[in-house]
């Protein structure tokens, strides 16, 4: 009797013992890796790949379309930060990120004009600075050290045979302007007039000042008429280029005057005028370049630099956001909106006028909306790495 009494006892206490354990699993909840998202587990526990706890996540309703959910460690290294979306003037001044680019119809390629042998090339690095009548190269070139023996006979030939049929004054003439066009200074000329020593090379001198944008040739290298040798930049004015979204060009027009300035040179603002706005716009996106050129006032700025192009607007009310919130792309602009229990929705935006550091978004959003002001990028990546692809 005492042995069923016992079978039963202990088949009640495993029974309750198993509802116990269930009742522990929540079908709502279970753990990842803020590290290795890809680790999926029911039950506490540590991640298989970097040894970290894992983070409890609740599964609540199903995420839609554009919808990321990241964990409380996720944000916290992620540096999220929010901002409230309000209405406030804008428009004082409205700012676009620009870039300085050399002024490219002032740059000048030198090239040679006969095909010959650089013997020496005496400027060899991007960057460095060449003045007017700055020797670049020595070439040896069998056609040039004719026509220069050709020039030199034919003077002598003008001082012993004066009152010959031949004009050797108008073939000395000509002989001296092909040498001329073949690159040779008036000097050089006048030196060989007087040495009568034609030299197994014949040296070339820059007729520009500038800055070296491209090296083309190798010292002991064989060029052919036409080869170009350097290009130079005249860095006294320059560019400063911008890609503009097609719904802020109405504040941009050839002539307009601008302000520039350089988070480099934070004490430095430059007027300049915009020169161009490209009537096309840059293929696969809604950009167009616009273009001011500018002074470079002791030389001090170089092509690459970041800029601000800074033009003067009248205020108005309008939905603003920090320039940080929106991510721009060549579908168009997106911000993310965060909606409570760590979940995120990217949003796409309309955007309007911008200033140094807040952009006017004429739709998509409301006045009261939380979105994303700090780590936008991070959410976008995180996304891409979840779902395969970008937010539409």
């Amino acid at each position: 009797m005492r042995y069923p009494i016992f079978l039963i006892s202990l088949l009640t206490l495993l029974s309750a013992c198993k509802q116990d354990n269930t009742a522990l699993v929540d079908p709502d909840v279970y753990y990842t890796c803020s590290m290795d998202p890809q680790v999926v587990a029911y039950v506490p526990g540590s991640c298989p790949i970097c040894k970290m706890p894992l983070t409890l996540m609740r599964k609540g309703k199903g995420m839609k379309a554009g919808e990321i959910q990241l964990t409380d460690q996720q944000i916290q290294l992620g540096n999220i930060a929010y901002d409230t979306v309000r209405s406030g003037a804008i428009g004082e001044e409205t700012a676009f990120t620009a870039t300085l680019a050399a002024d490219l119809t002032k740059t000048y390629t030198l090239s040679a004009r006969m095909a010959g042998r650089l013997d020496r090339l005496y400027v060899k690095s991007e960057g460095d600075k060449v003045t007017k009548g700055q020797r670049i190269y020595d070439l040896n070139s069998e056609e040039l050290q004719a026509a220069k023996e050709e020039y030199v006979l034919v003077l002598q030939k003008q001082k012993t045979q004066q009152g010959a049929l031949v004009d050797y004054s108008e073939l000395a003439r000509q002989a001296r302007q092909k040498l001329l066009l073949w690159g040779l200074s008036d000097n050089q000329l006048d030196e060989l007039a007087k040495s009568g020593r034609v030299g197994d090379h014949s040296s070339f001198f820059s007729p520009y000042s500038g800055y070296v944008l491209e090296v083309s040739q190798e010292e002991g290298a064989y060029v052919m008429d036409g080869s170009p040798i350097i290009r130079l930049a005249d860095l006294s004015g320059l560019w400063v280029e911008a890609q503009v979204h097609v719904s802020q060009l109405g504040s941009l027009r050839p002539g307009q005057s601008v302000a520039v300035r350089l988070p480099d040179f934070p004490e430095l603002t430059l007027r300049g005028r915009v020169d161009f706005v490209n009537p096309e716009l840059s293929a696969g996106s809604r950009l167009n370049l616009v273009r001011v050129a500018i002074p470079n006032p002791g030389m001090q700025l170089r092509p690459g630099l970041p800029a601000t192009i800074v033009v003067p607007g009248q205020a108005q009310q309008a939905l603003t956001l920090p320039l940080s919130a929106v991510l721009r792309s060549g579908g168009g602009a997106q911000v993310w909106l965060y909606e409570g229990d760590n979940t995120f929705r990217s949003v796409a935006v309309e955007t309007g006028l911008e200033t140094a550091e807040r952009v006017a978004i004429s739709a998509g959003l409301q006045a009261g909306d939380v979105v994303v002001t700090s780590g936008a990028y991070l959410l976008q990546s995180e996304y891409v790495i979840k779902r395969g692809a970008a937010p539409e």
